[in-house]
């Protein structure tokens, strides 16, 4: 067992939806995603992680927002319209969007910075399942949606951190991924 969570935890990626064949995803294997990041750690139990899952026509909703987004927020001297259009076109690229937020505990018992820690956990759960089911992920964090309440529906306590793209990655893609010495980062205290 612990040799495949190994080989999981070693062989994640990030796969971009350029990099995705378009093919969609049955929902309930999204769904199980979203089962193994509920079972994330999180101190005093807050489960901090709200999730908005976007597909079909709400992806193609999803990819005008934030090309317009750009465009409202963008000096026309740092426009470019190639982002505009890639920004466009790659939520449509994907089988499924999940928008990654946290509700803030009411009784703030908690720093925020943990129930961040605990949405960062559920996302690894979501990575490590998607290796699983040989999808293709990644989570990035454009201010179009991170500062943009509205668009999400998002209460007063909730602030959004991010998208993570799904989609089934096209065949042959390969990746040359290293790590520096686990050894020159860790300090053993003994006595």
């Amino acid at each position: 067992m612990i040799d495949t969570l190994n080989h999981l935890i070693k062989t994640r990626r990030s796969i971009f939806p350029a990099m995705y064949t378009g093919e969609k995803i049955d929902d309930s294997l999204i769904q199980n995603l979203l089962e193994n990041a509920n079972w994330a750690p999180n101190h005093k139990k807050t489960e901090p992680w709200r999730f908005k899952v976007y597909t079909g026509q709400g992806l193609i909703g999803l990819g005008e927002f934030l090309a317009n987004r750009y465009k409202e927020i963008t000096p026309p001297e740092n426009f470019k319209e190639t982002k505009y259009n890639k920004t466009k076109k790659k939520a449509g690229q994907c089988s499924h969007v999940i928008a990654l937020c946290t509700q803030r505990d009411p009784k703030e018992s908690i720093p925020e910075w943990e129930e961040l820690a605990a949405l960062s956990c559920a996302v690894q759960n979501m990575y490590l399942t998607c290796t699983a089911l040989g999808l293709g992920s990644y989570w990035s964090s454009p201010k179009t949606i991170t500062q943009d309440k509205e668009f999400l529906g998002l209460k007063d306590d909730e602030k959004c951190h991010g998208l993570f793209y799904i989609g089934v990655p096209q065949e042959g893609i390969t990746f040359n991924a290293t790590r520096g010495d686990v050894g020159l980062k860790t300090i053993w205290i003994r006595e």
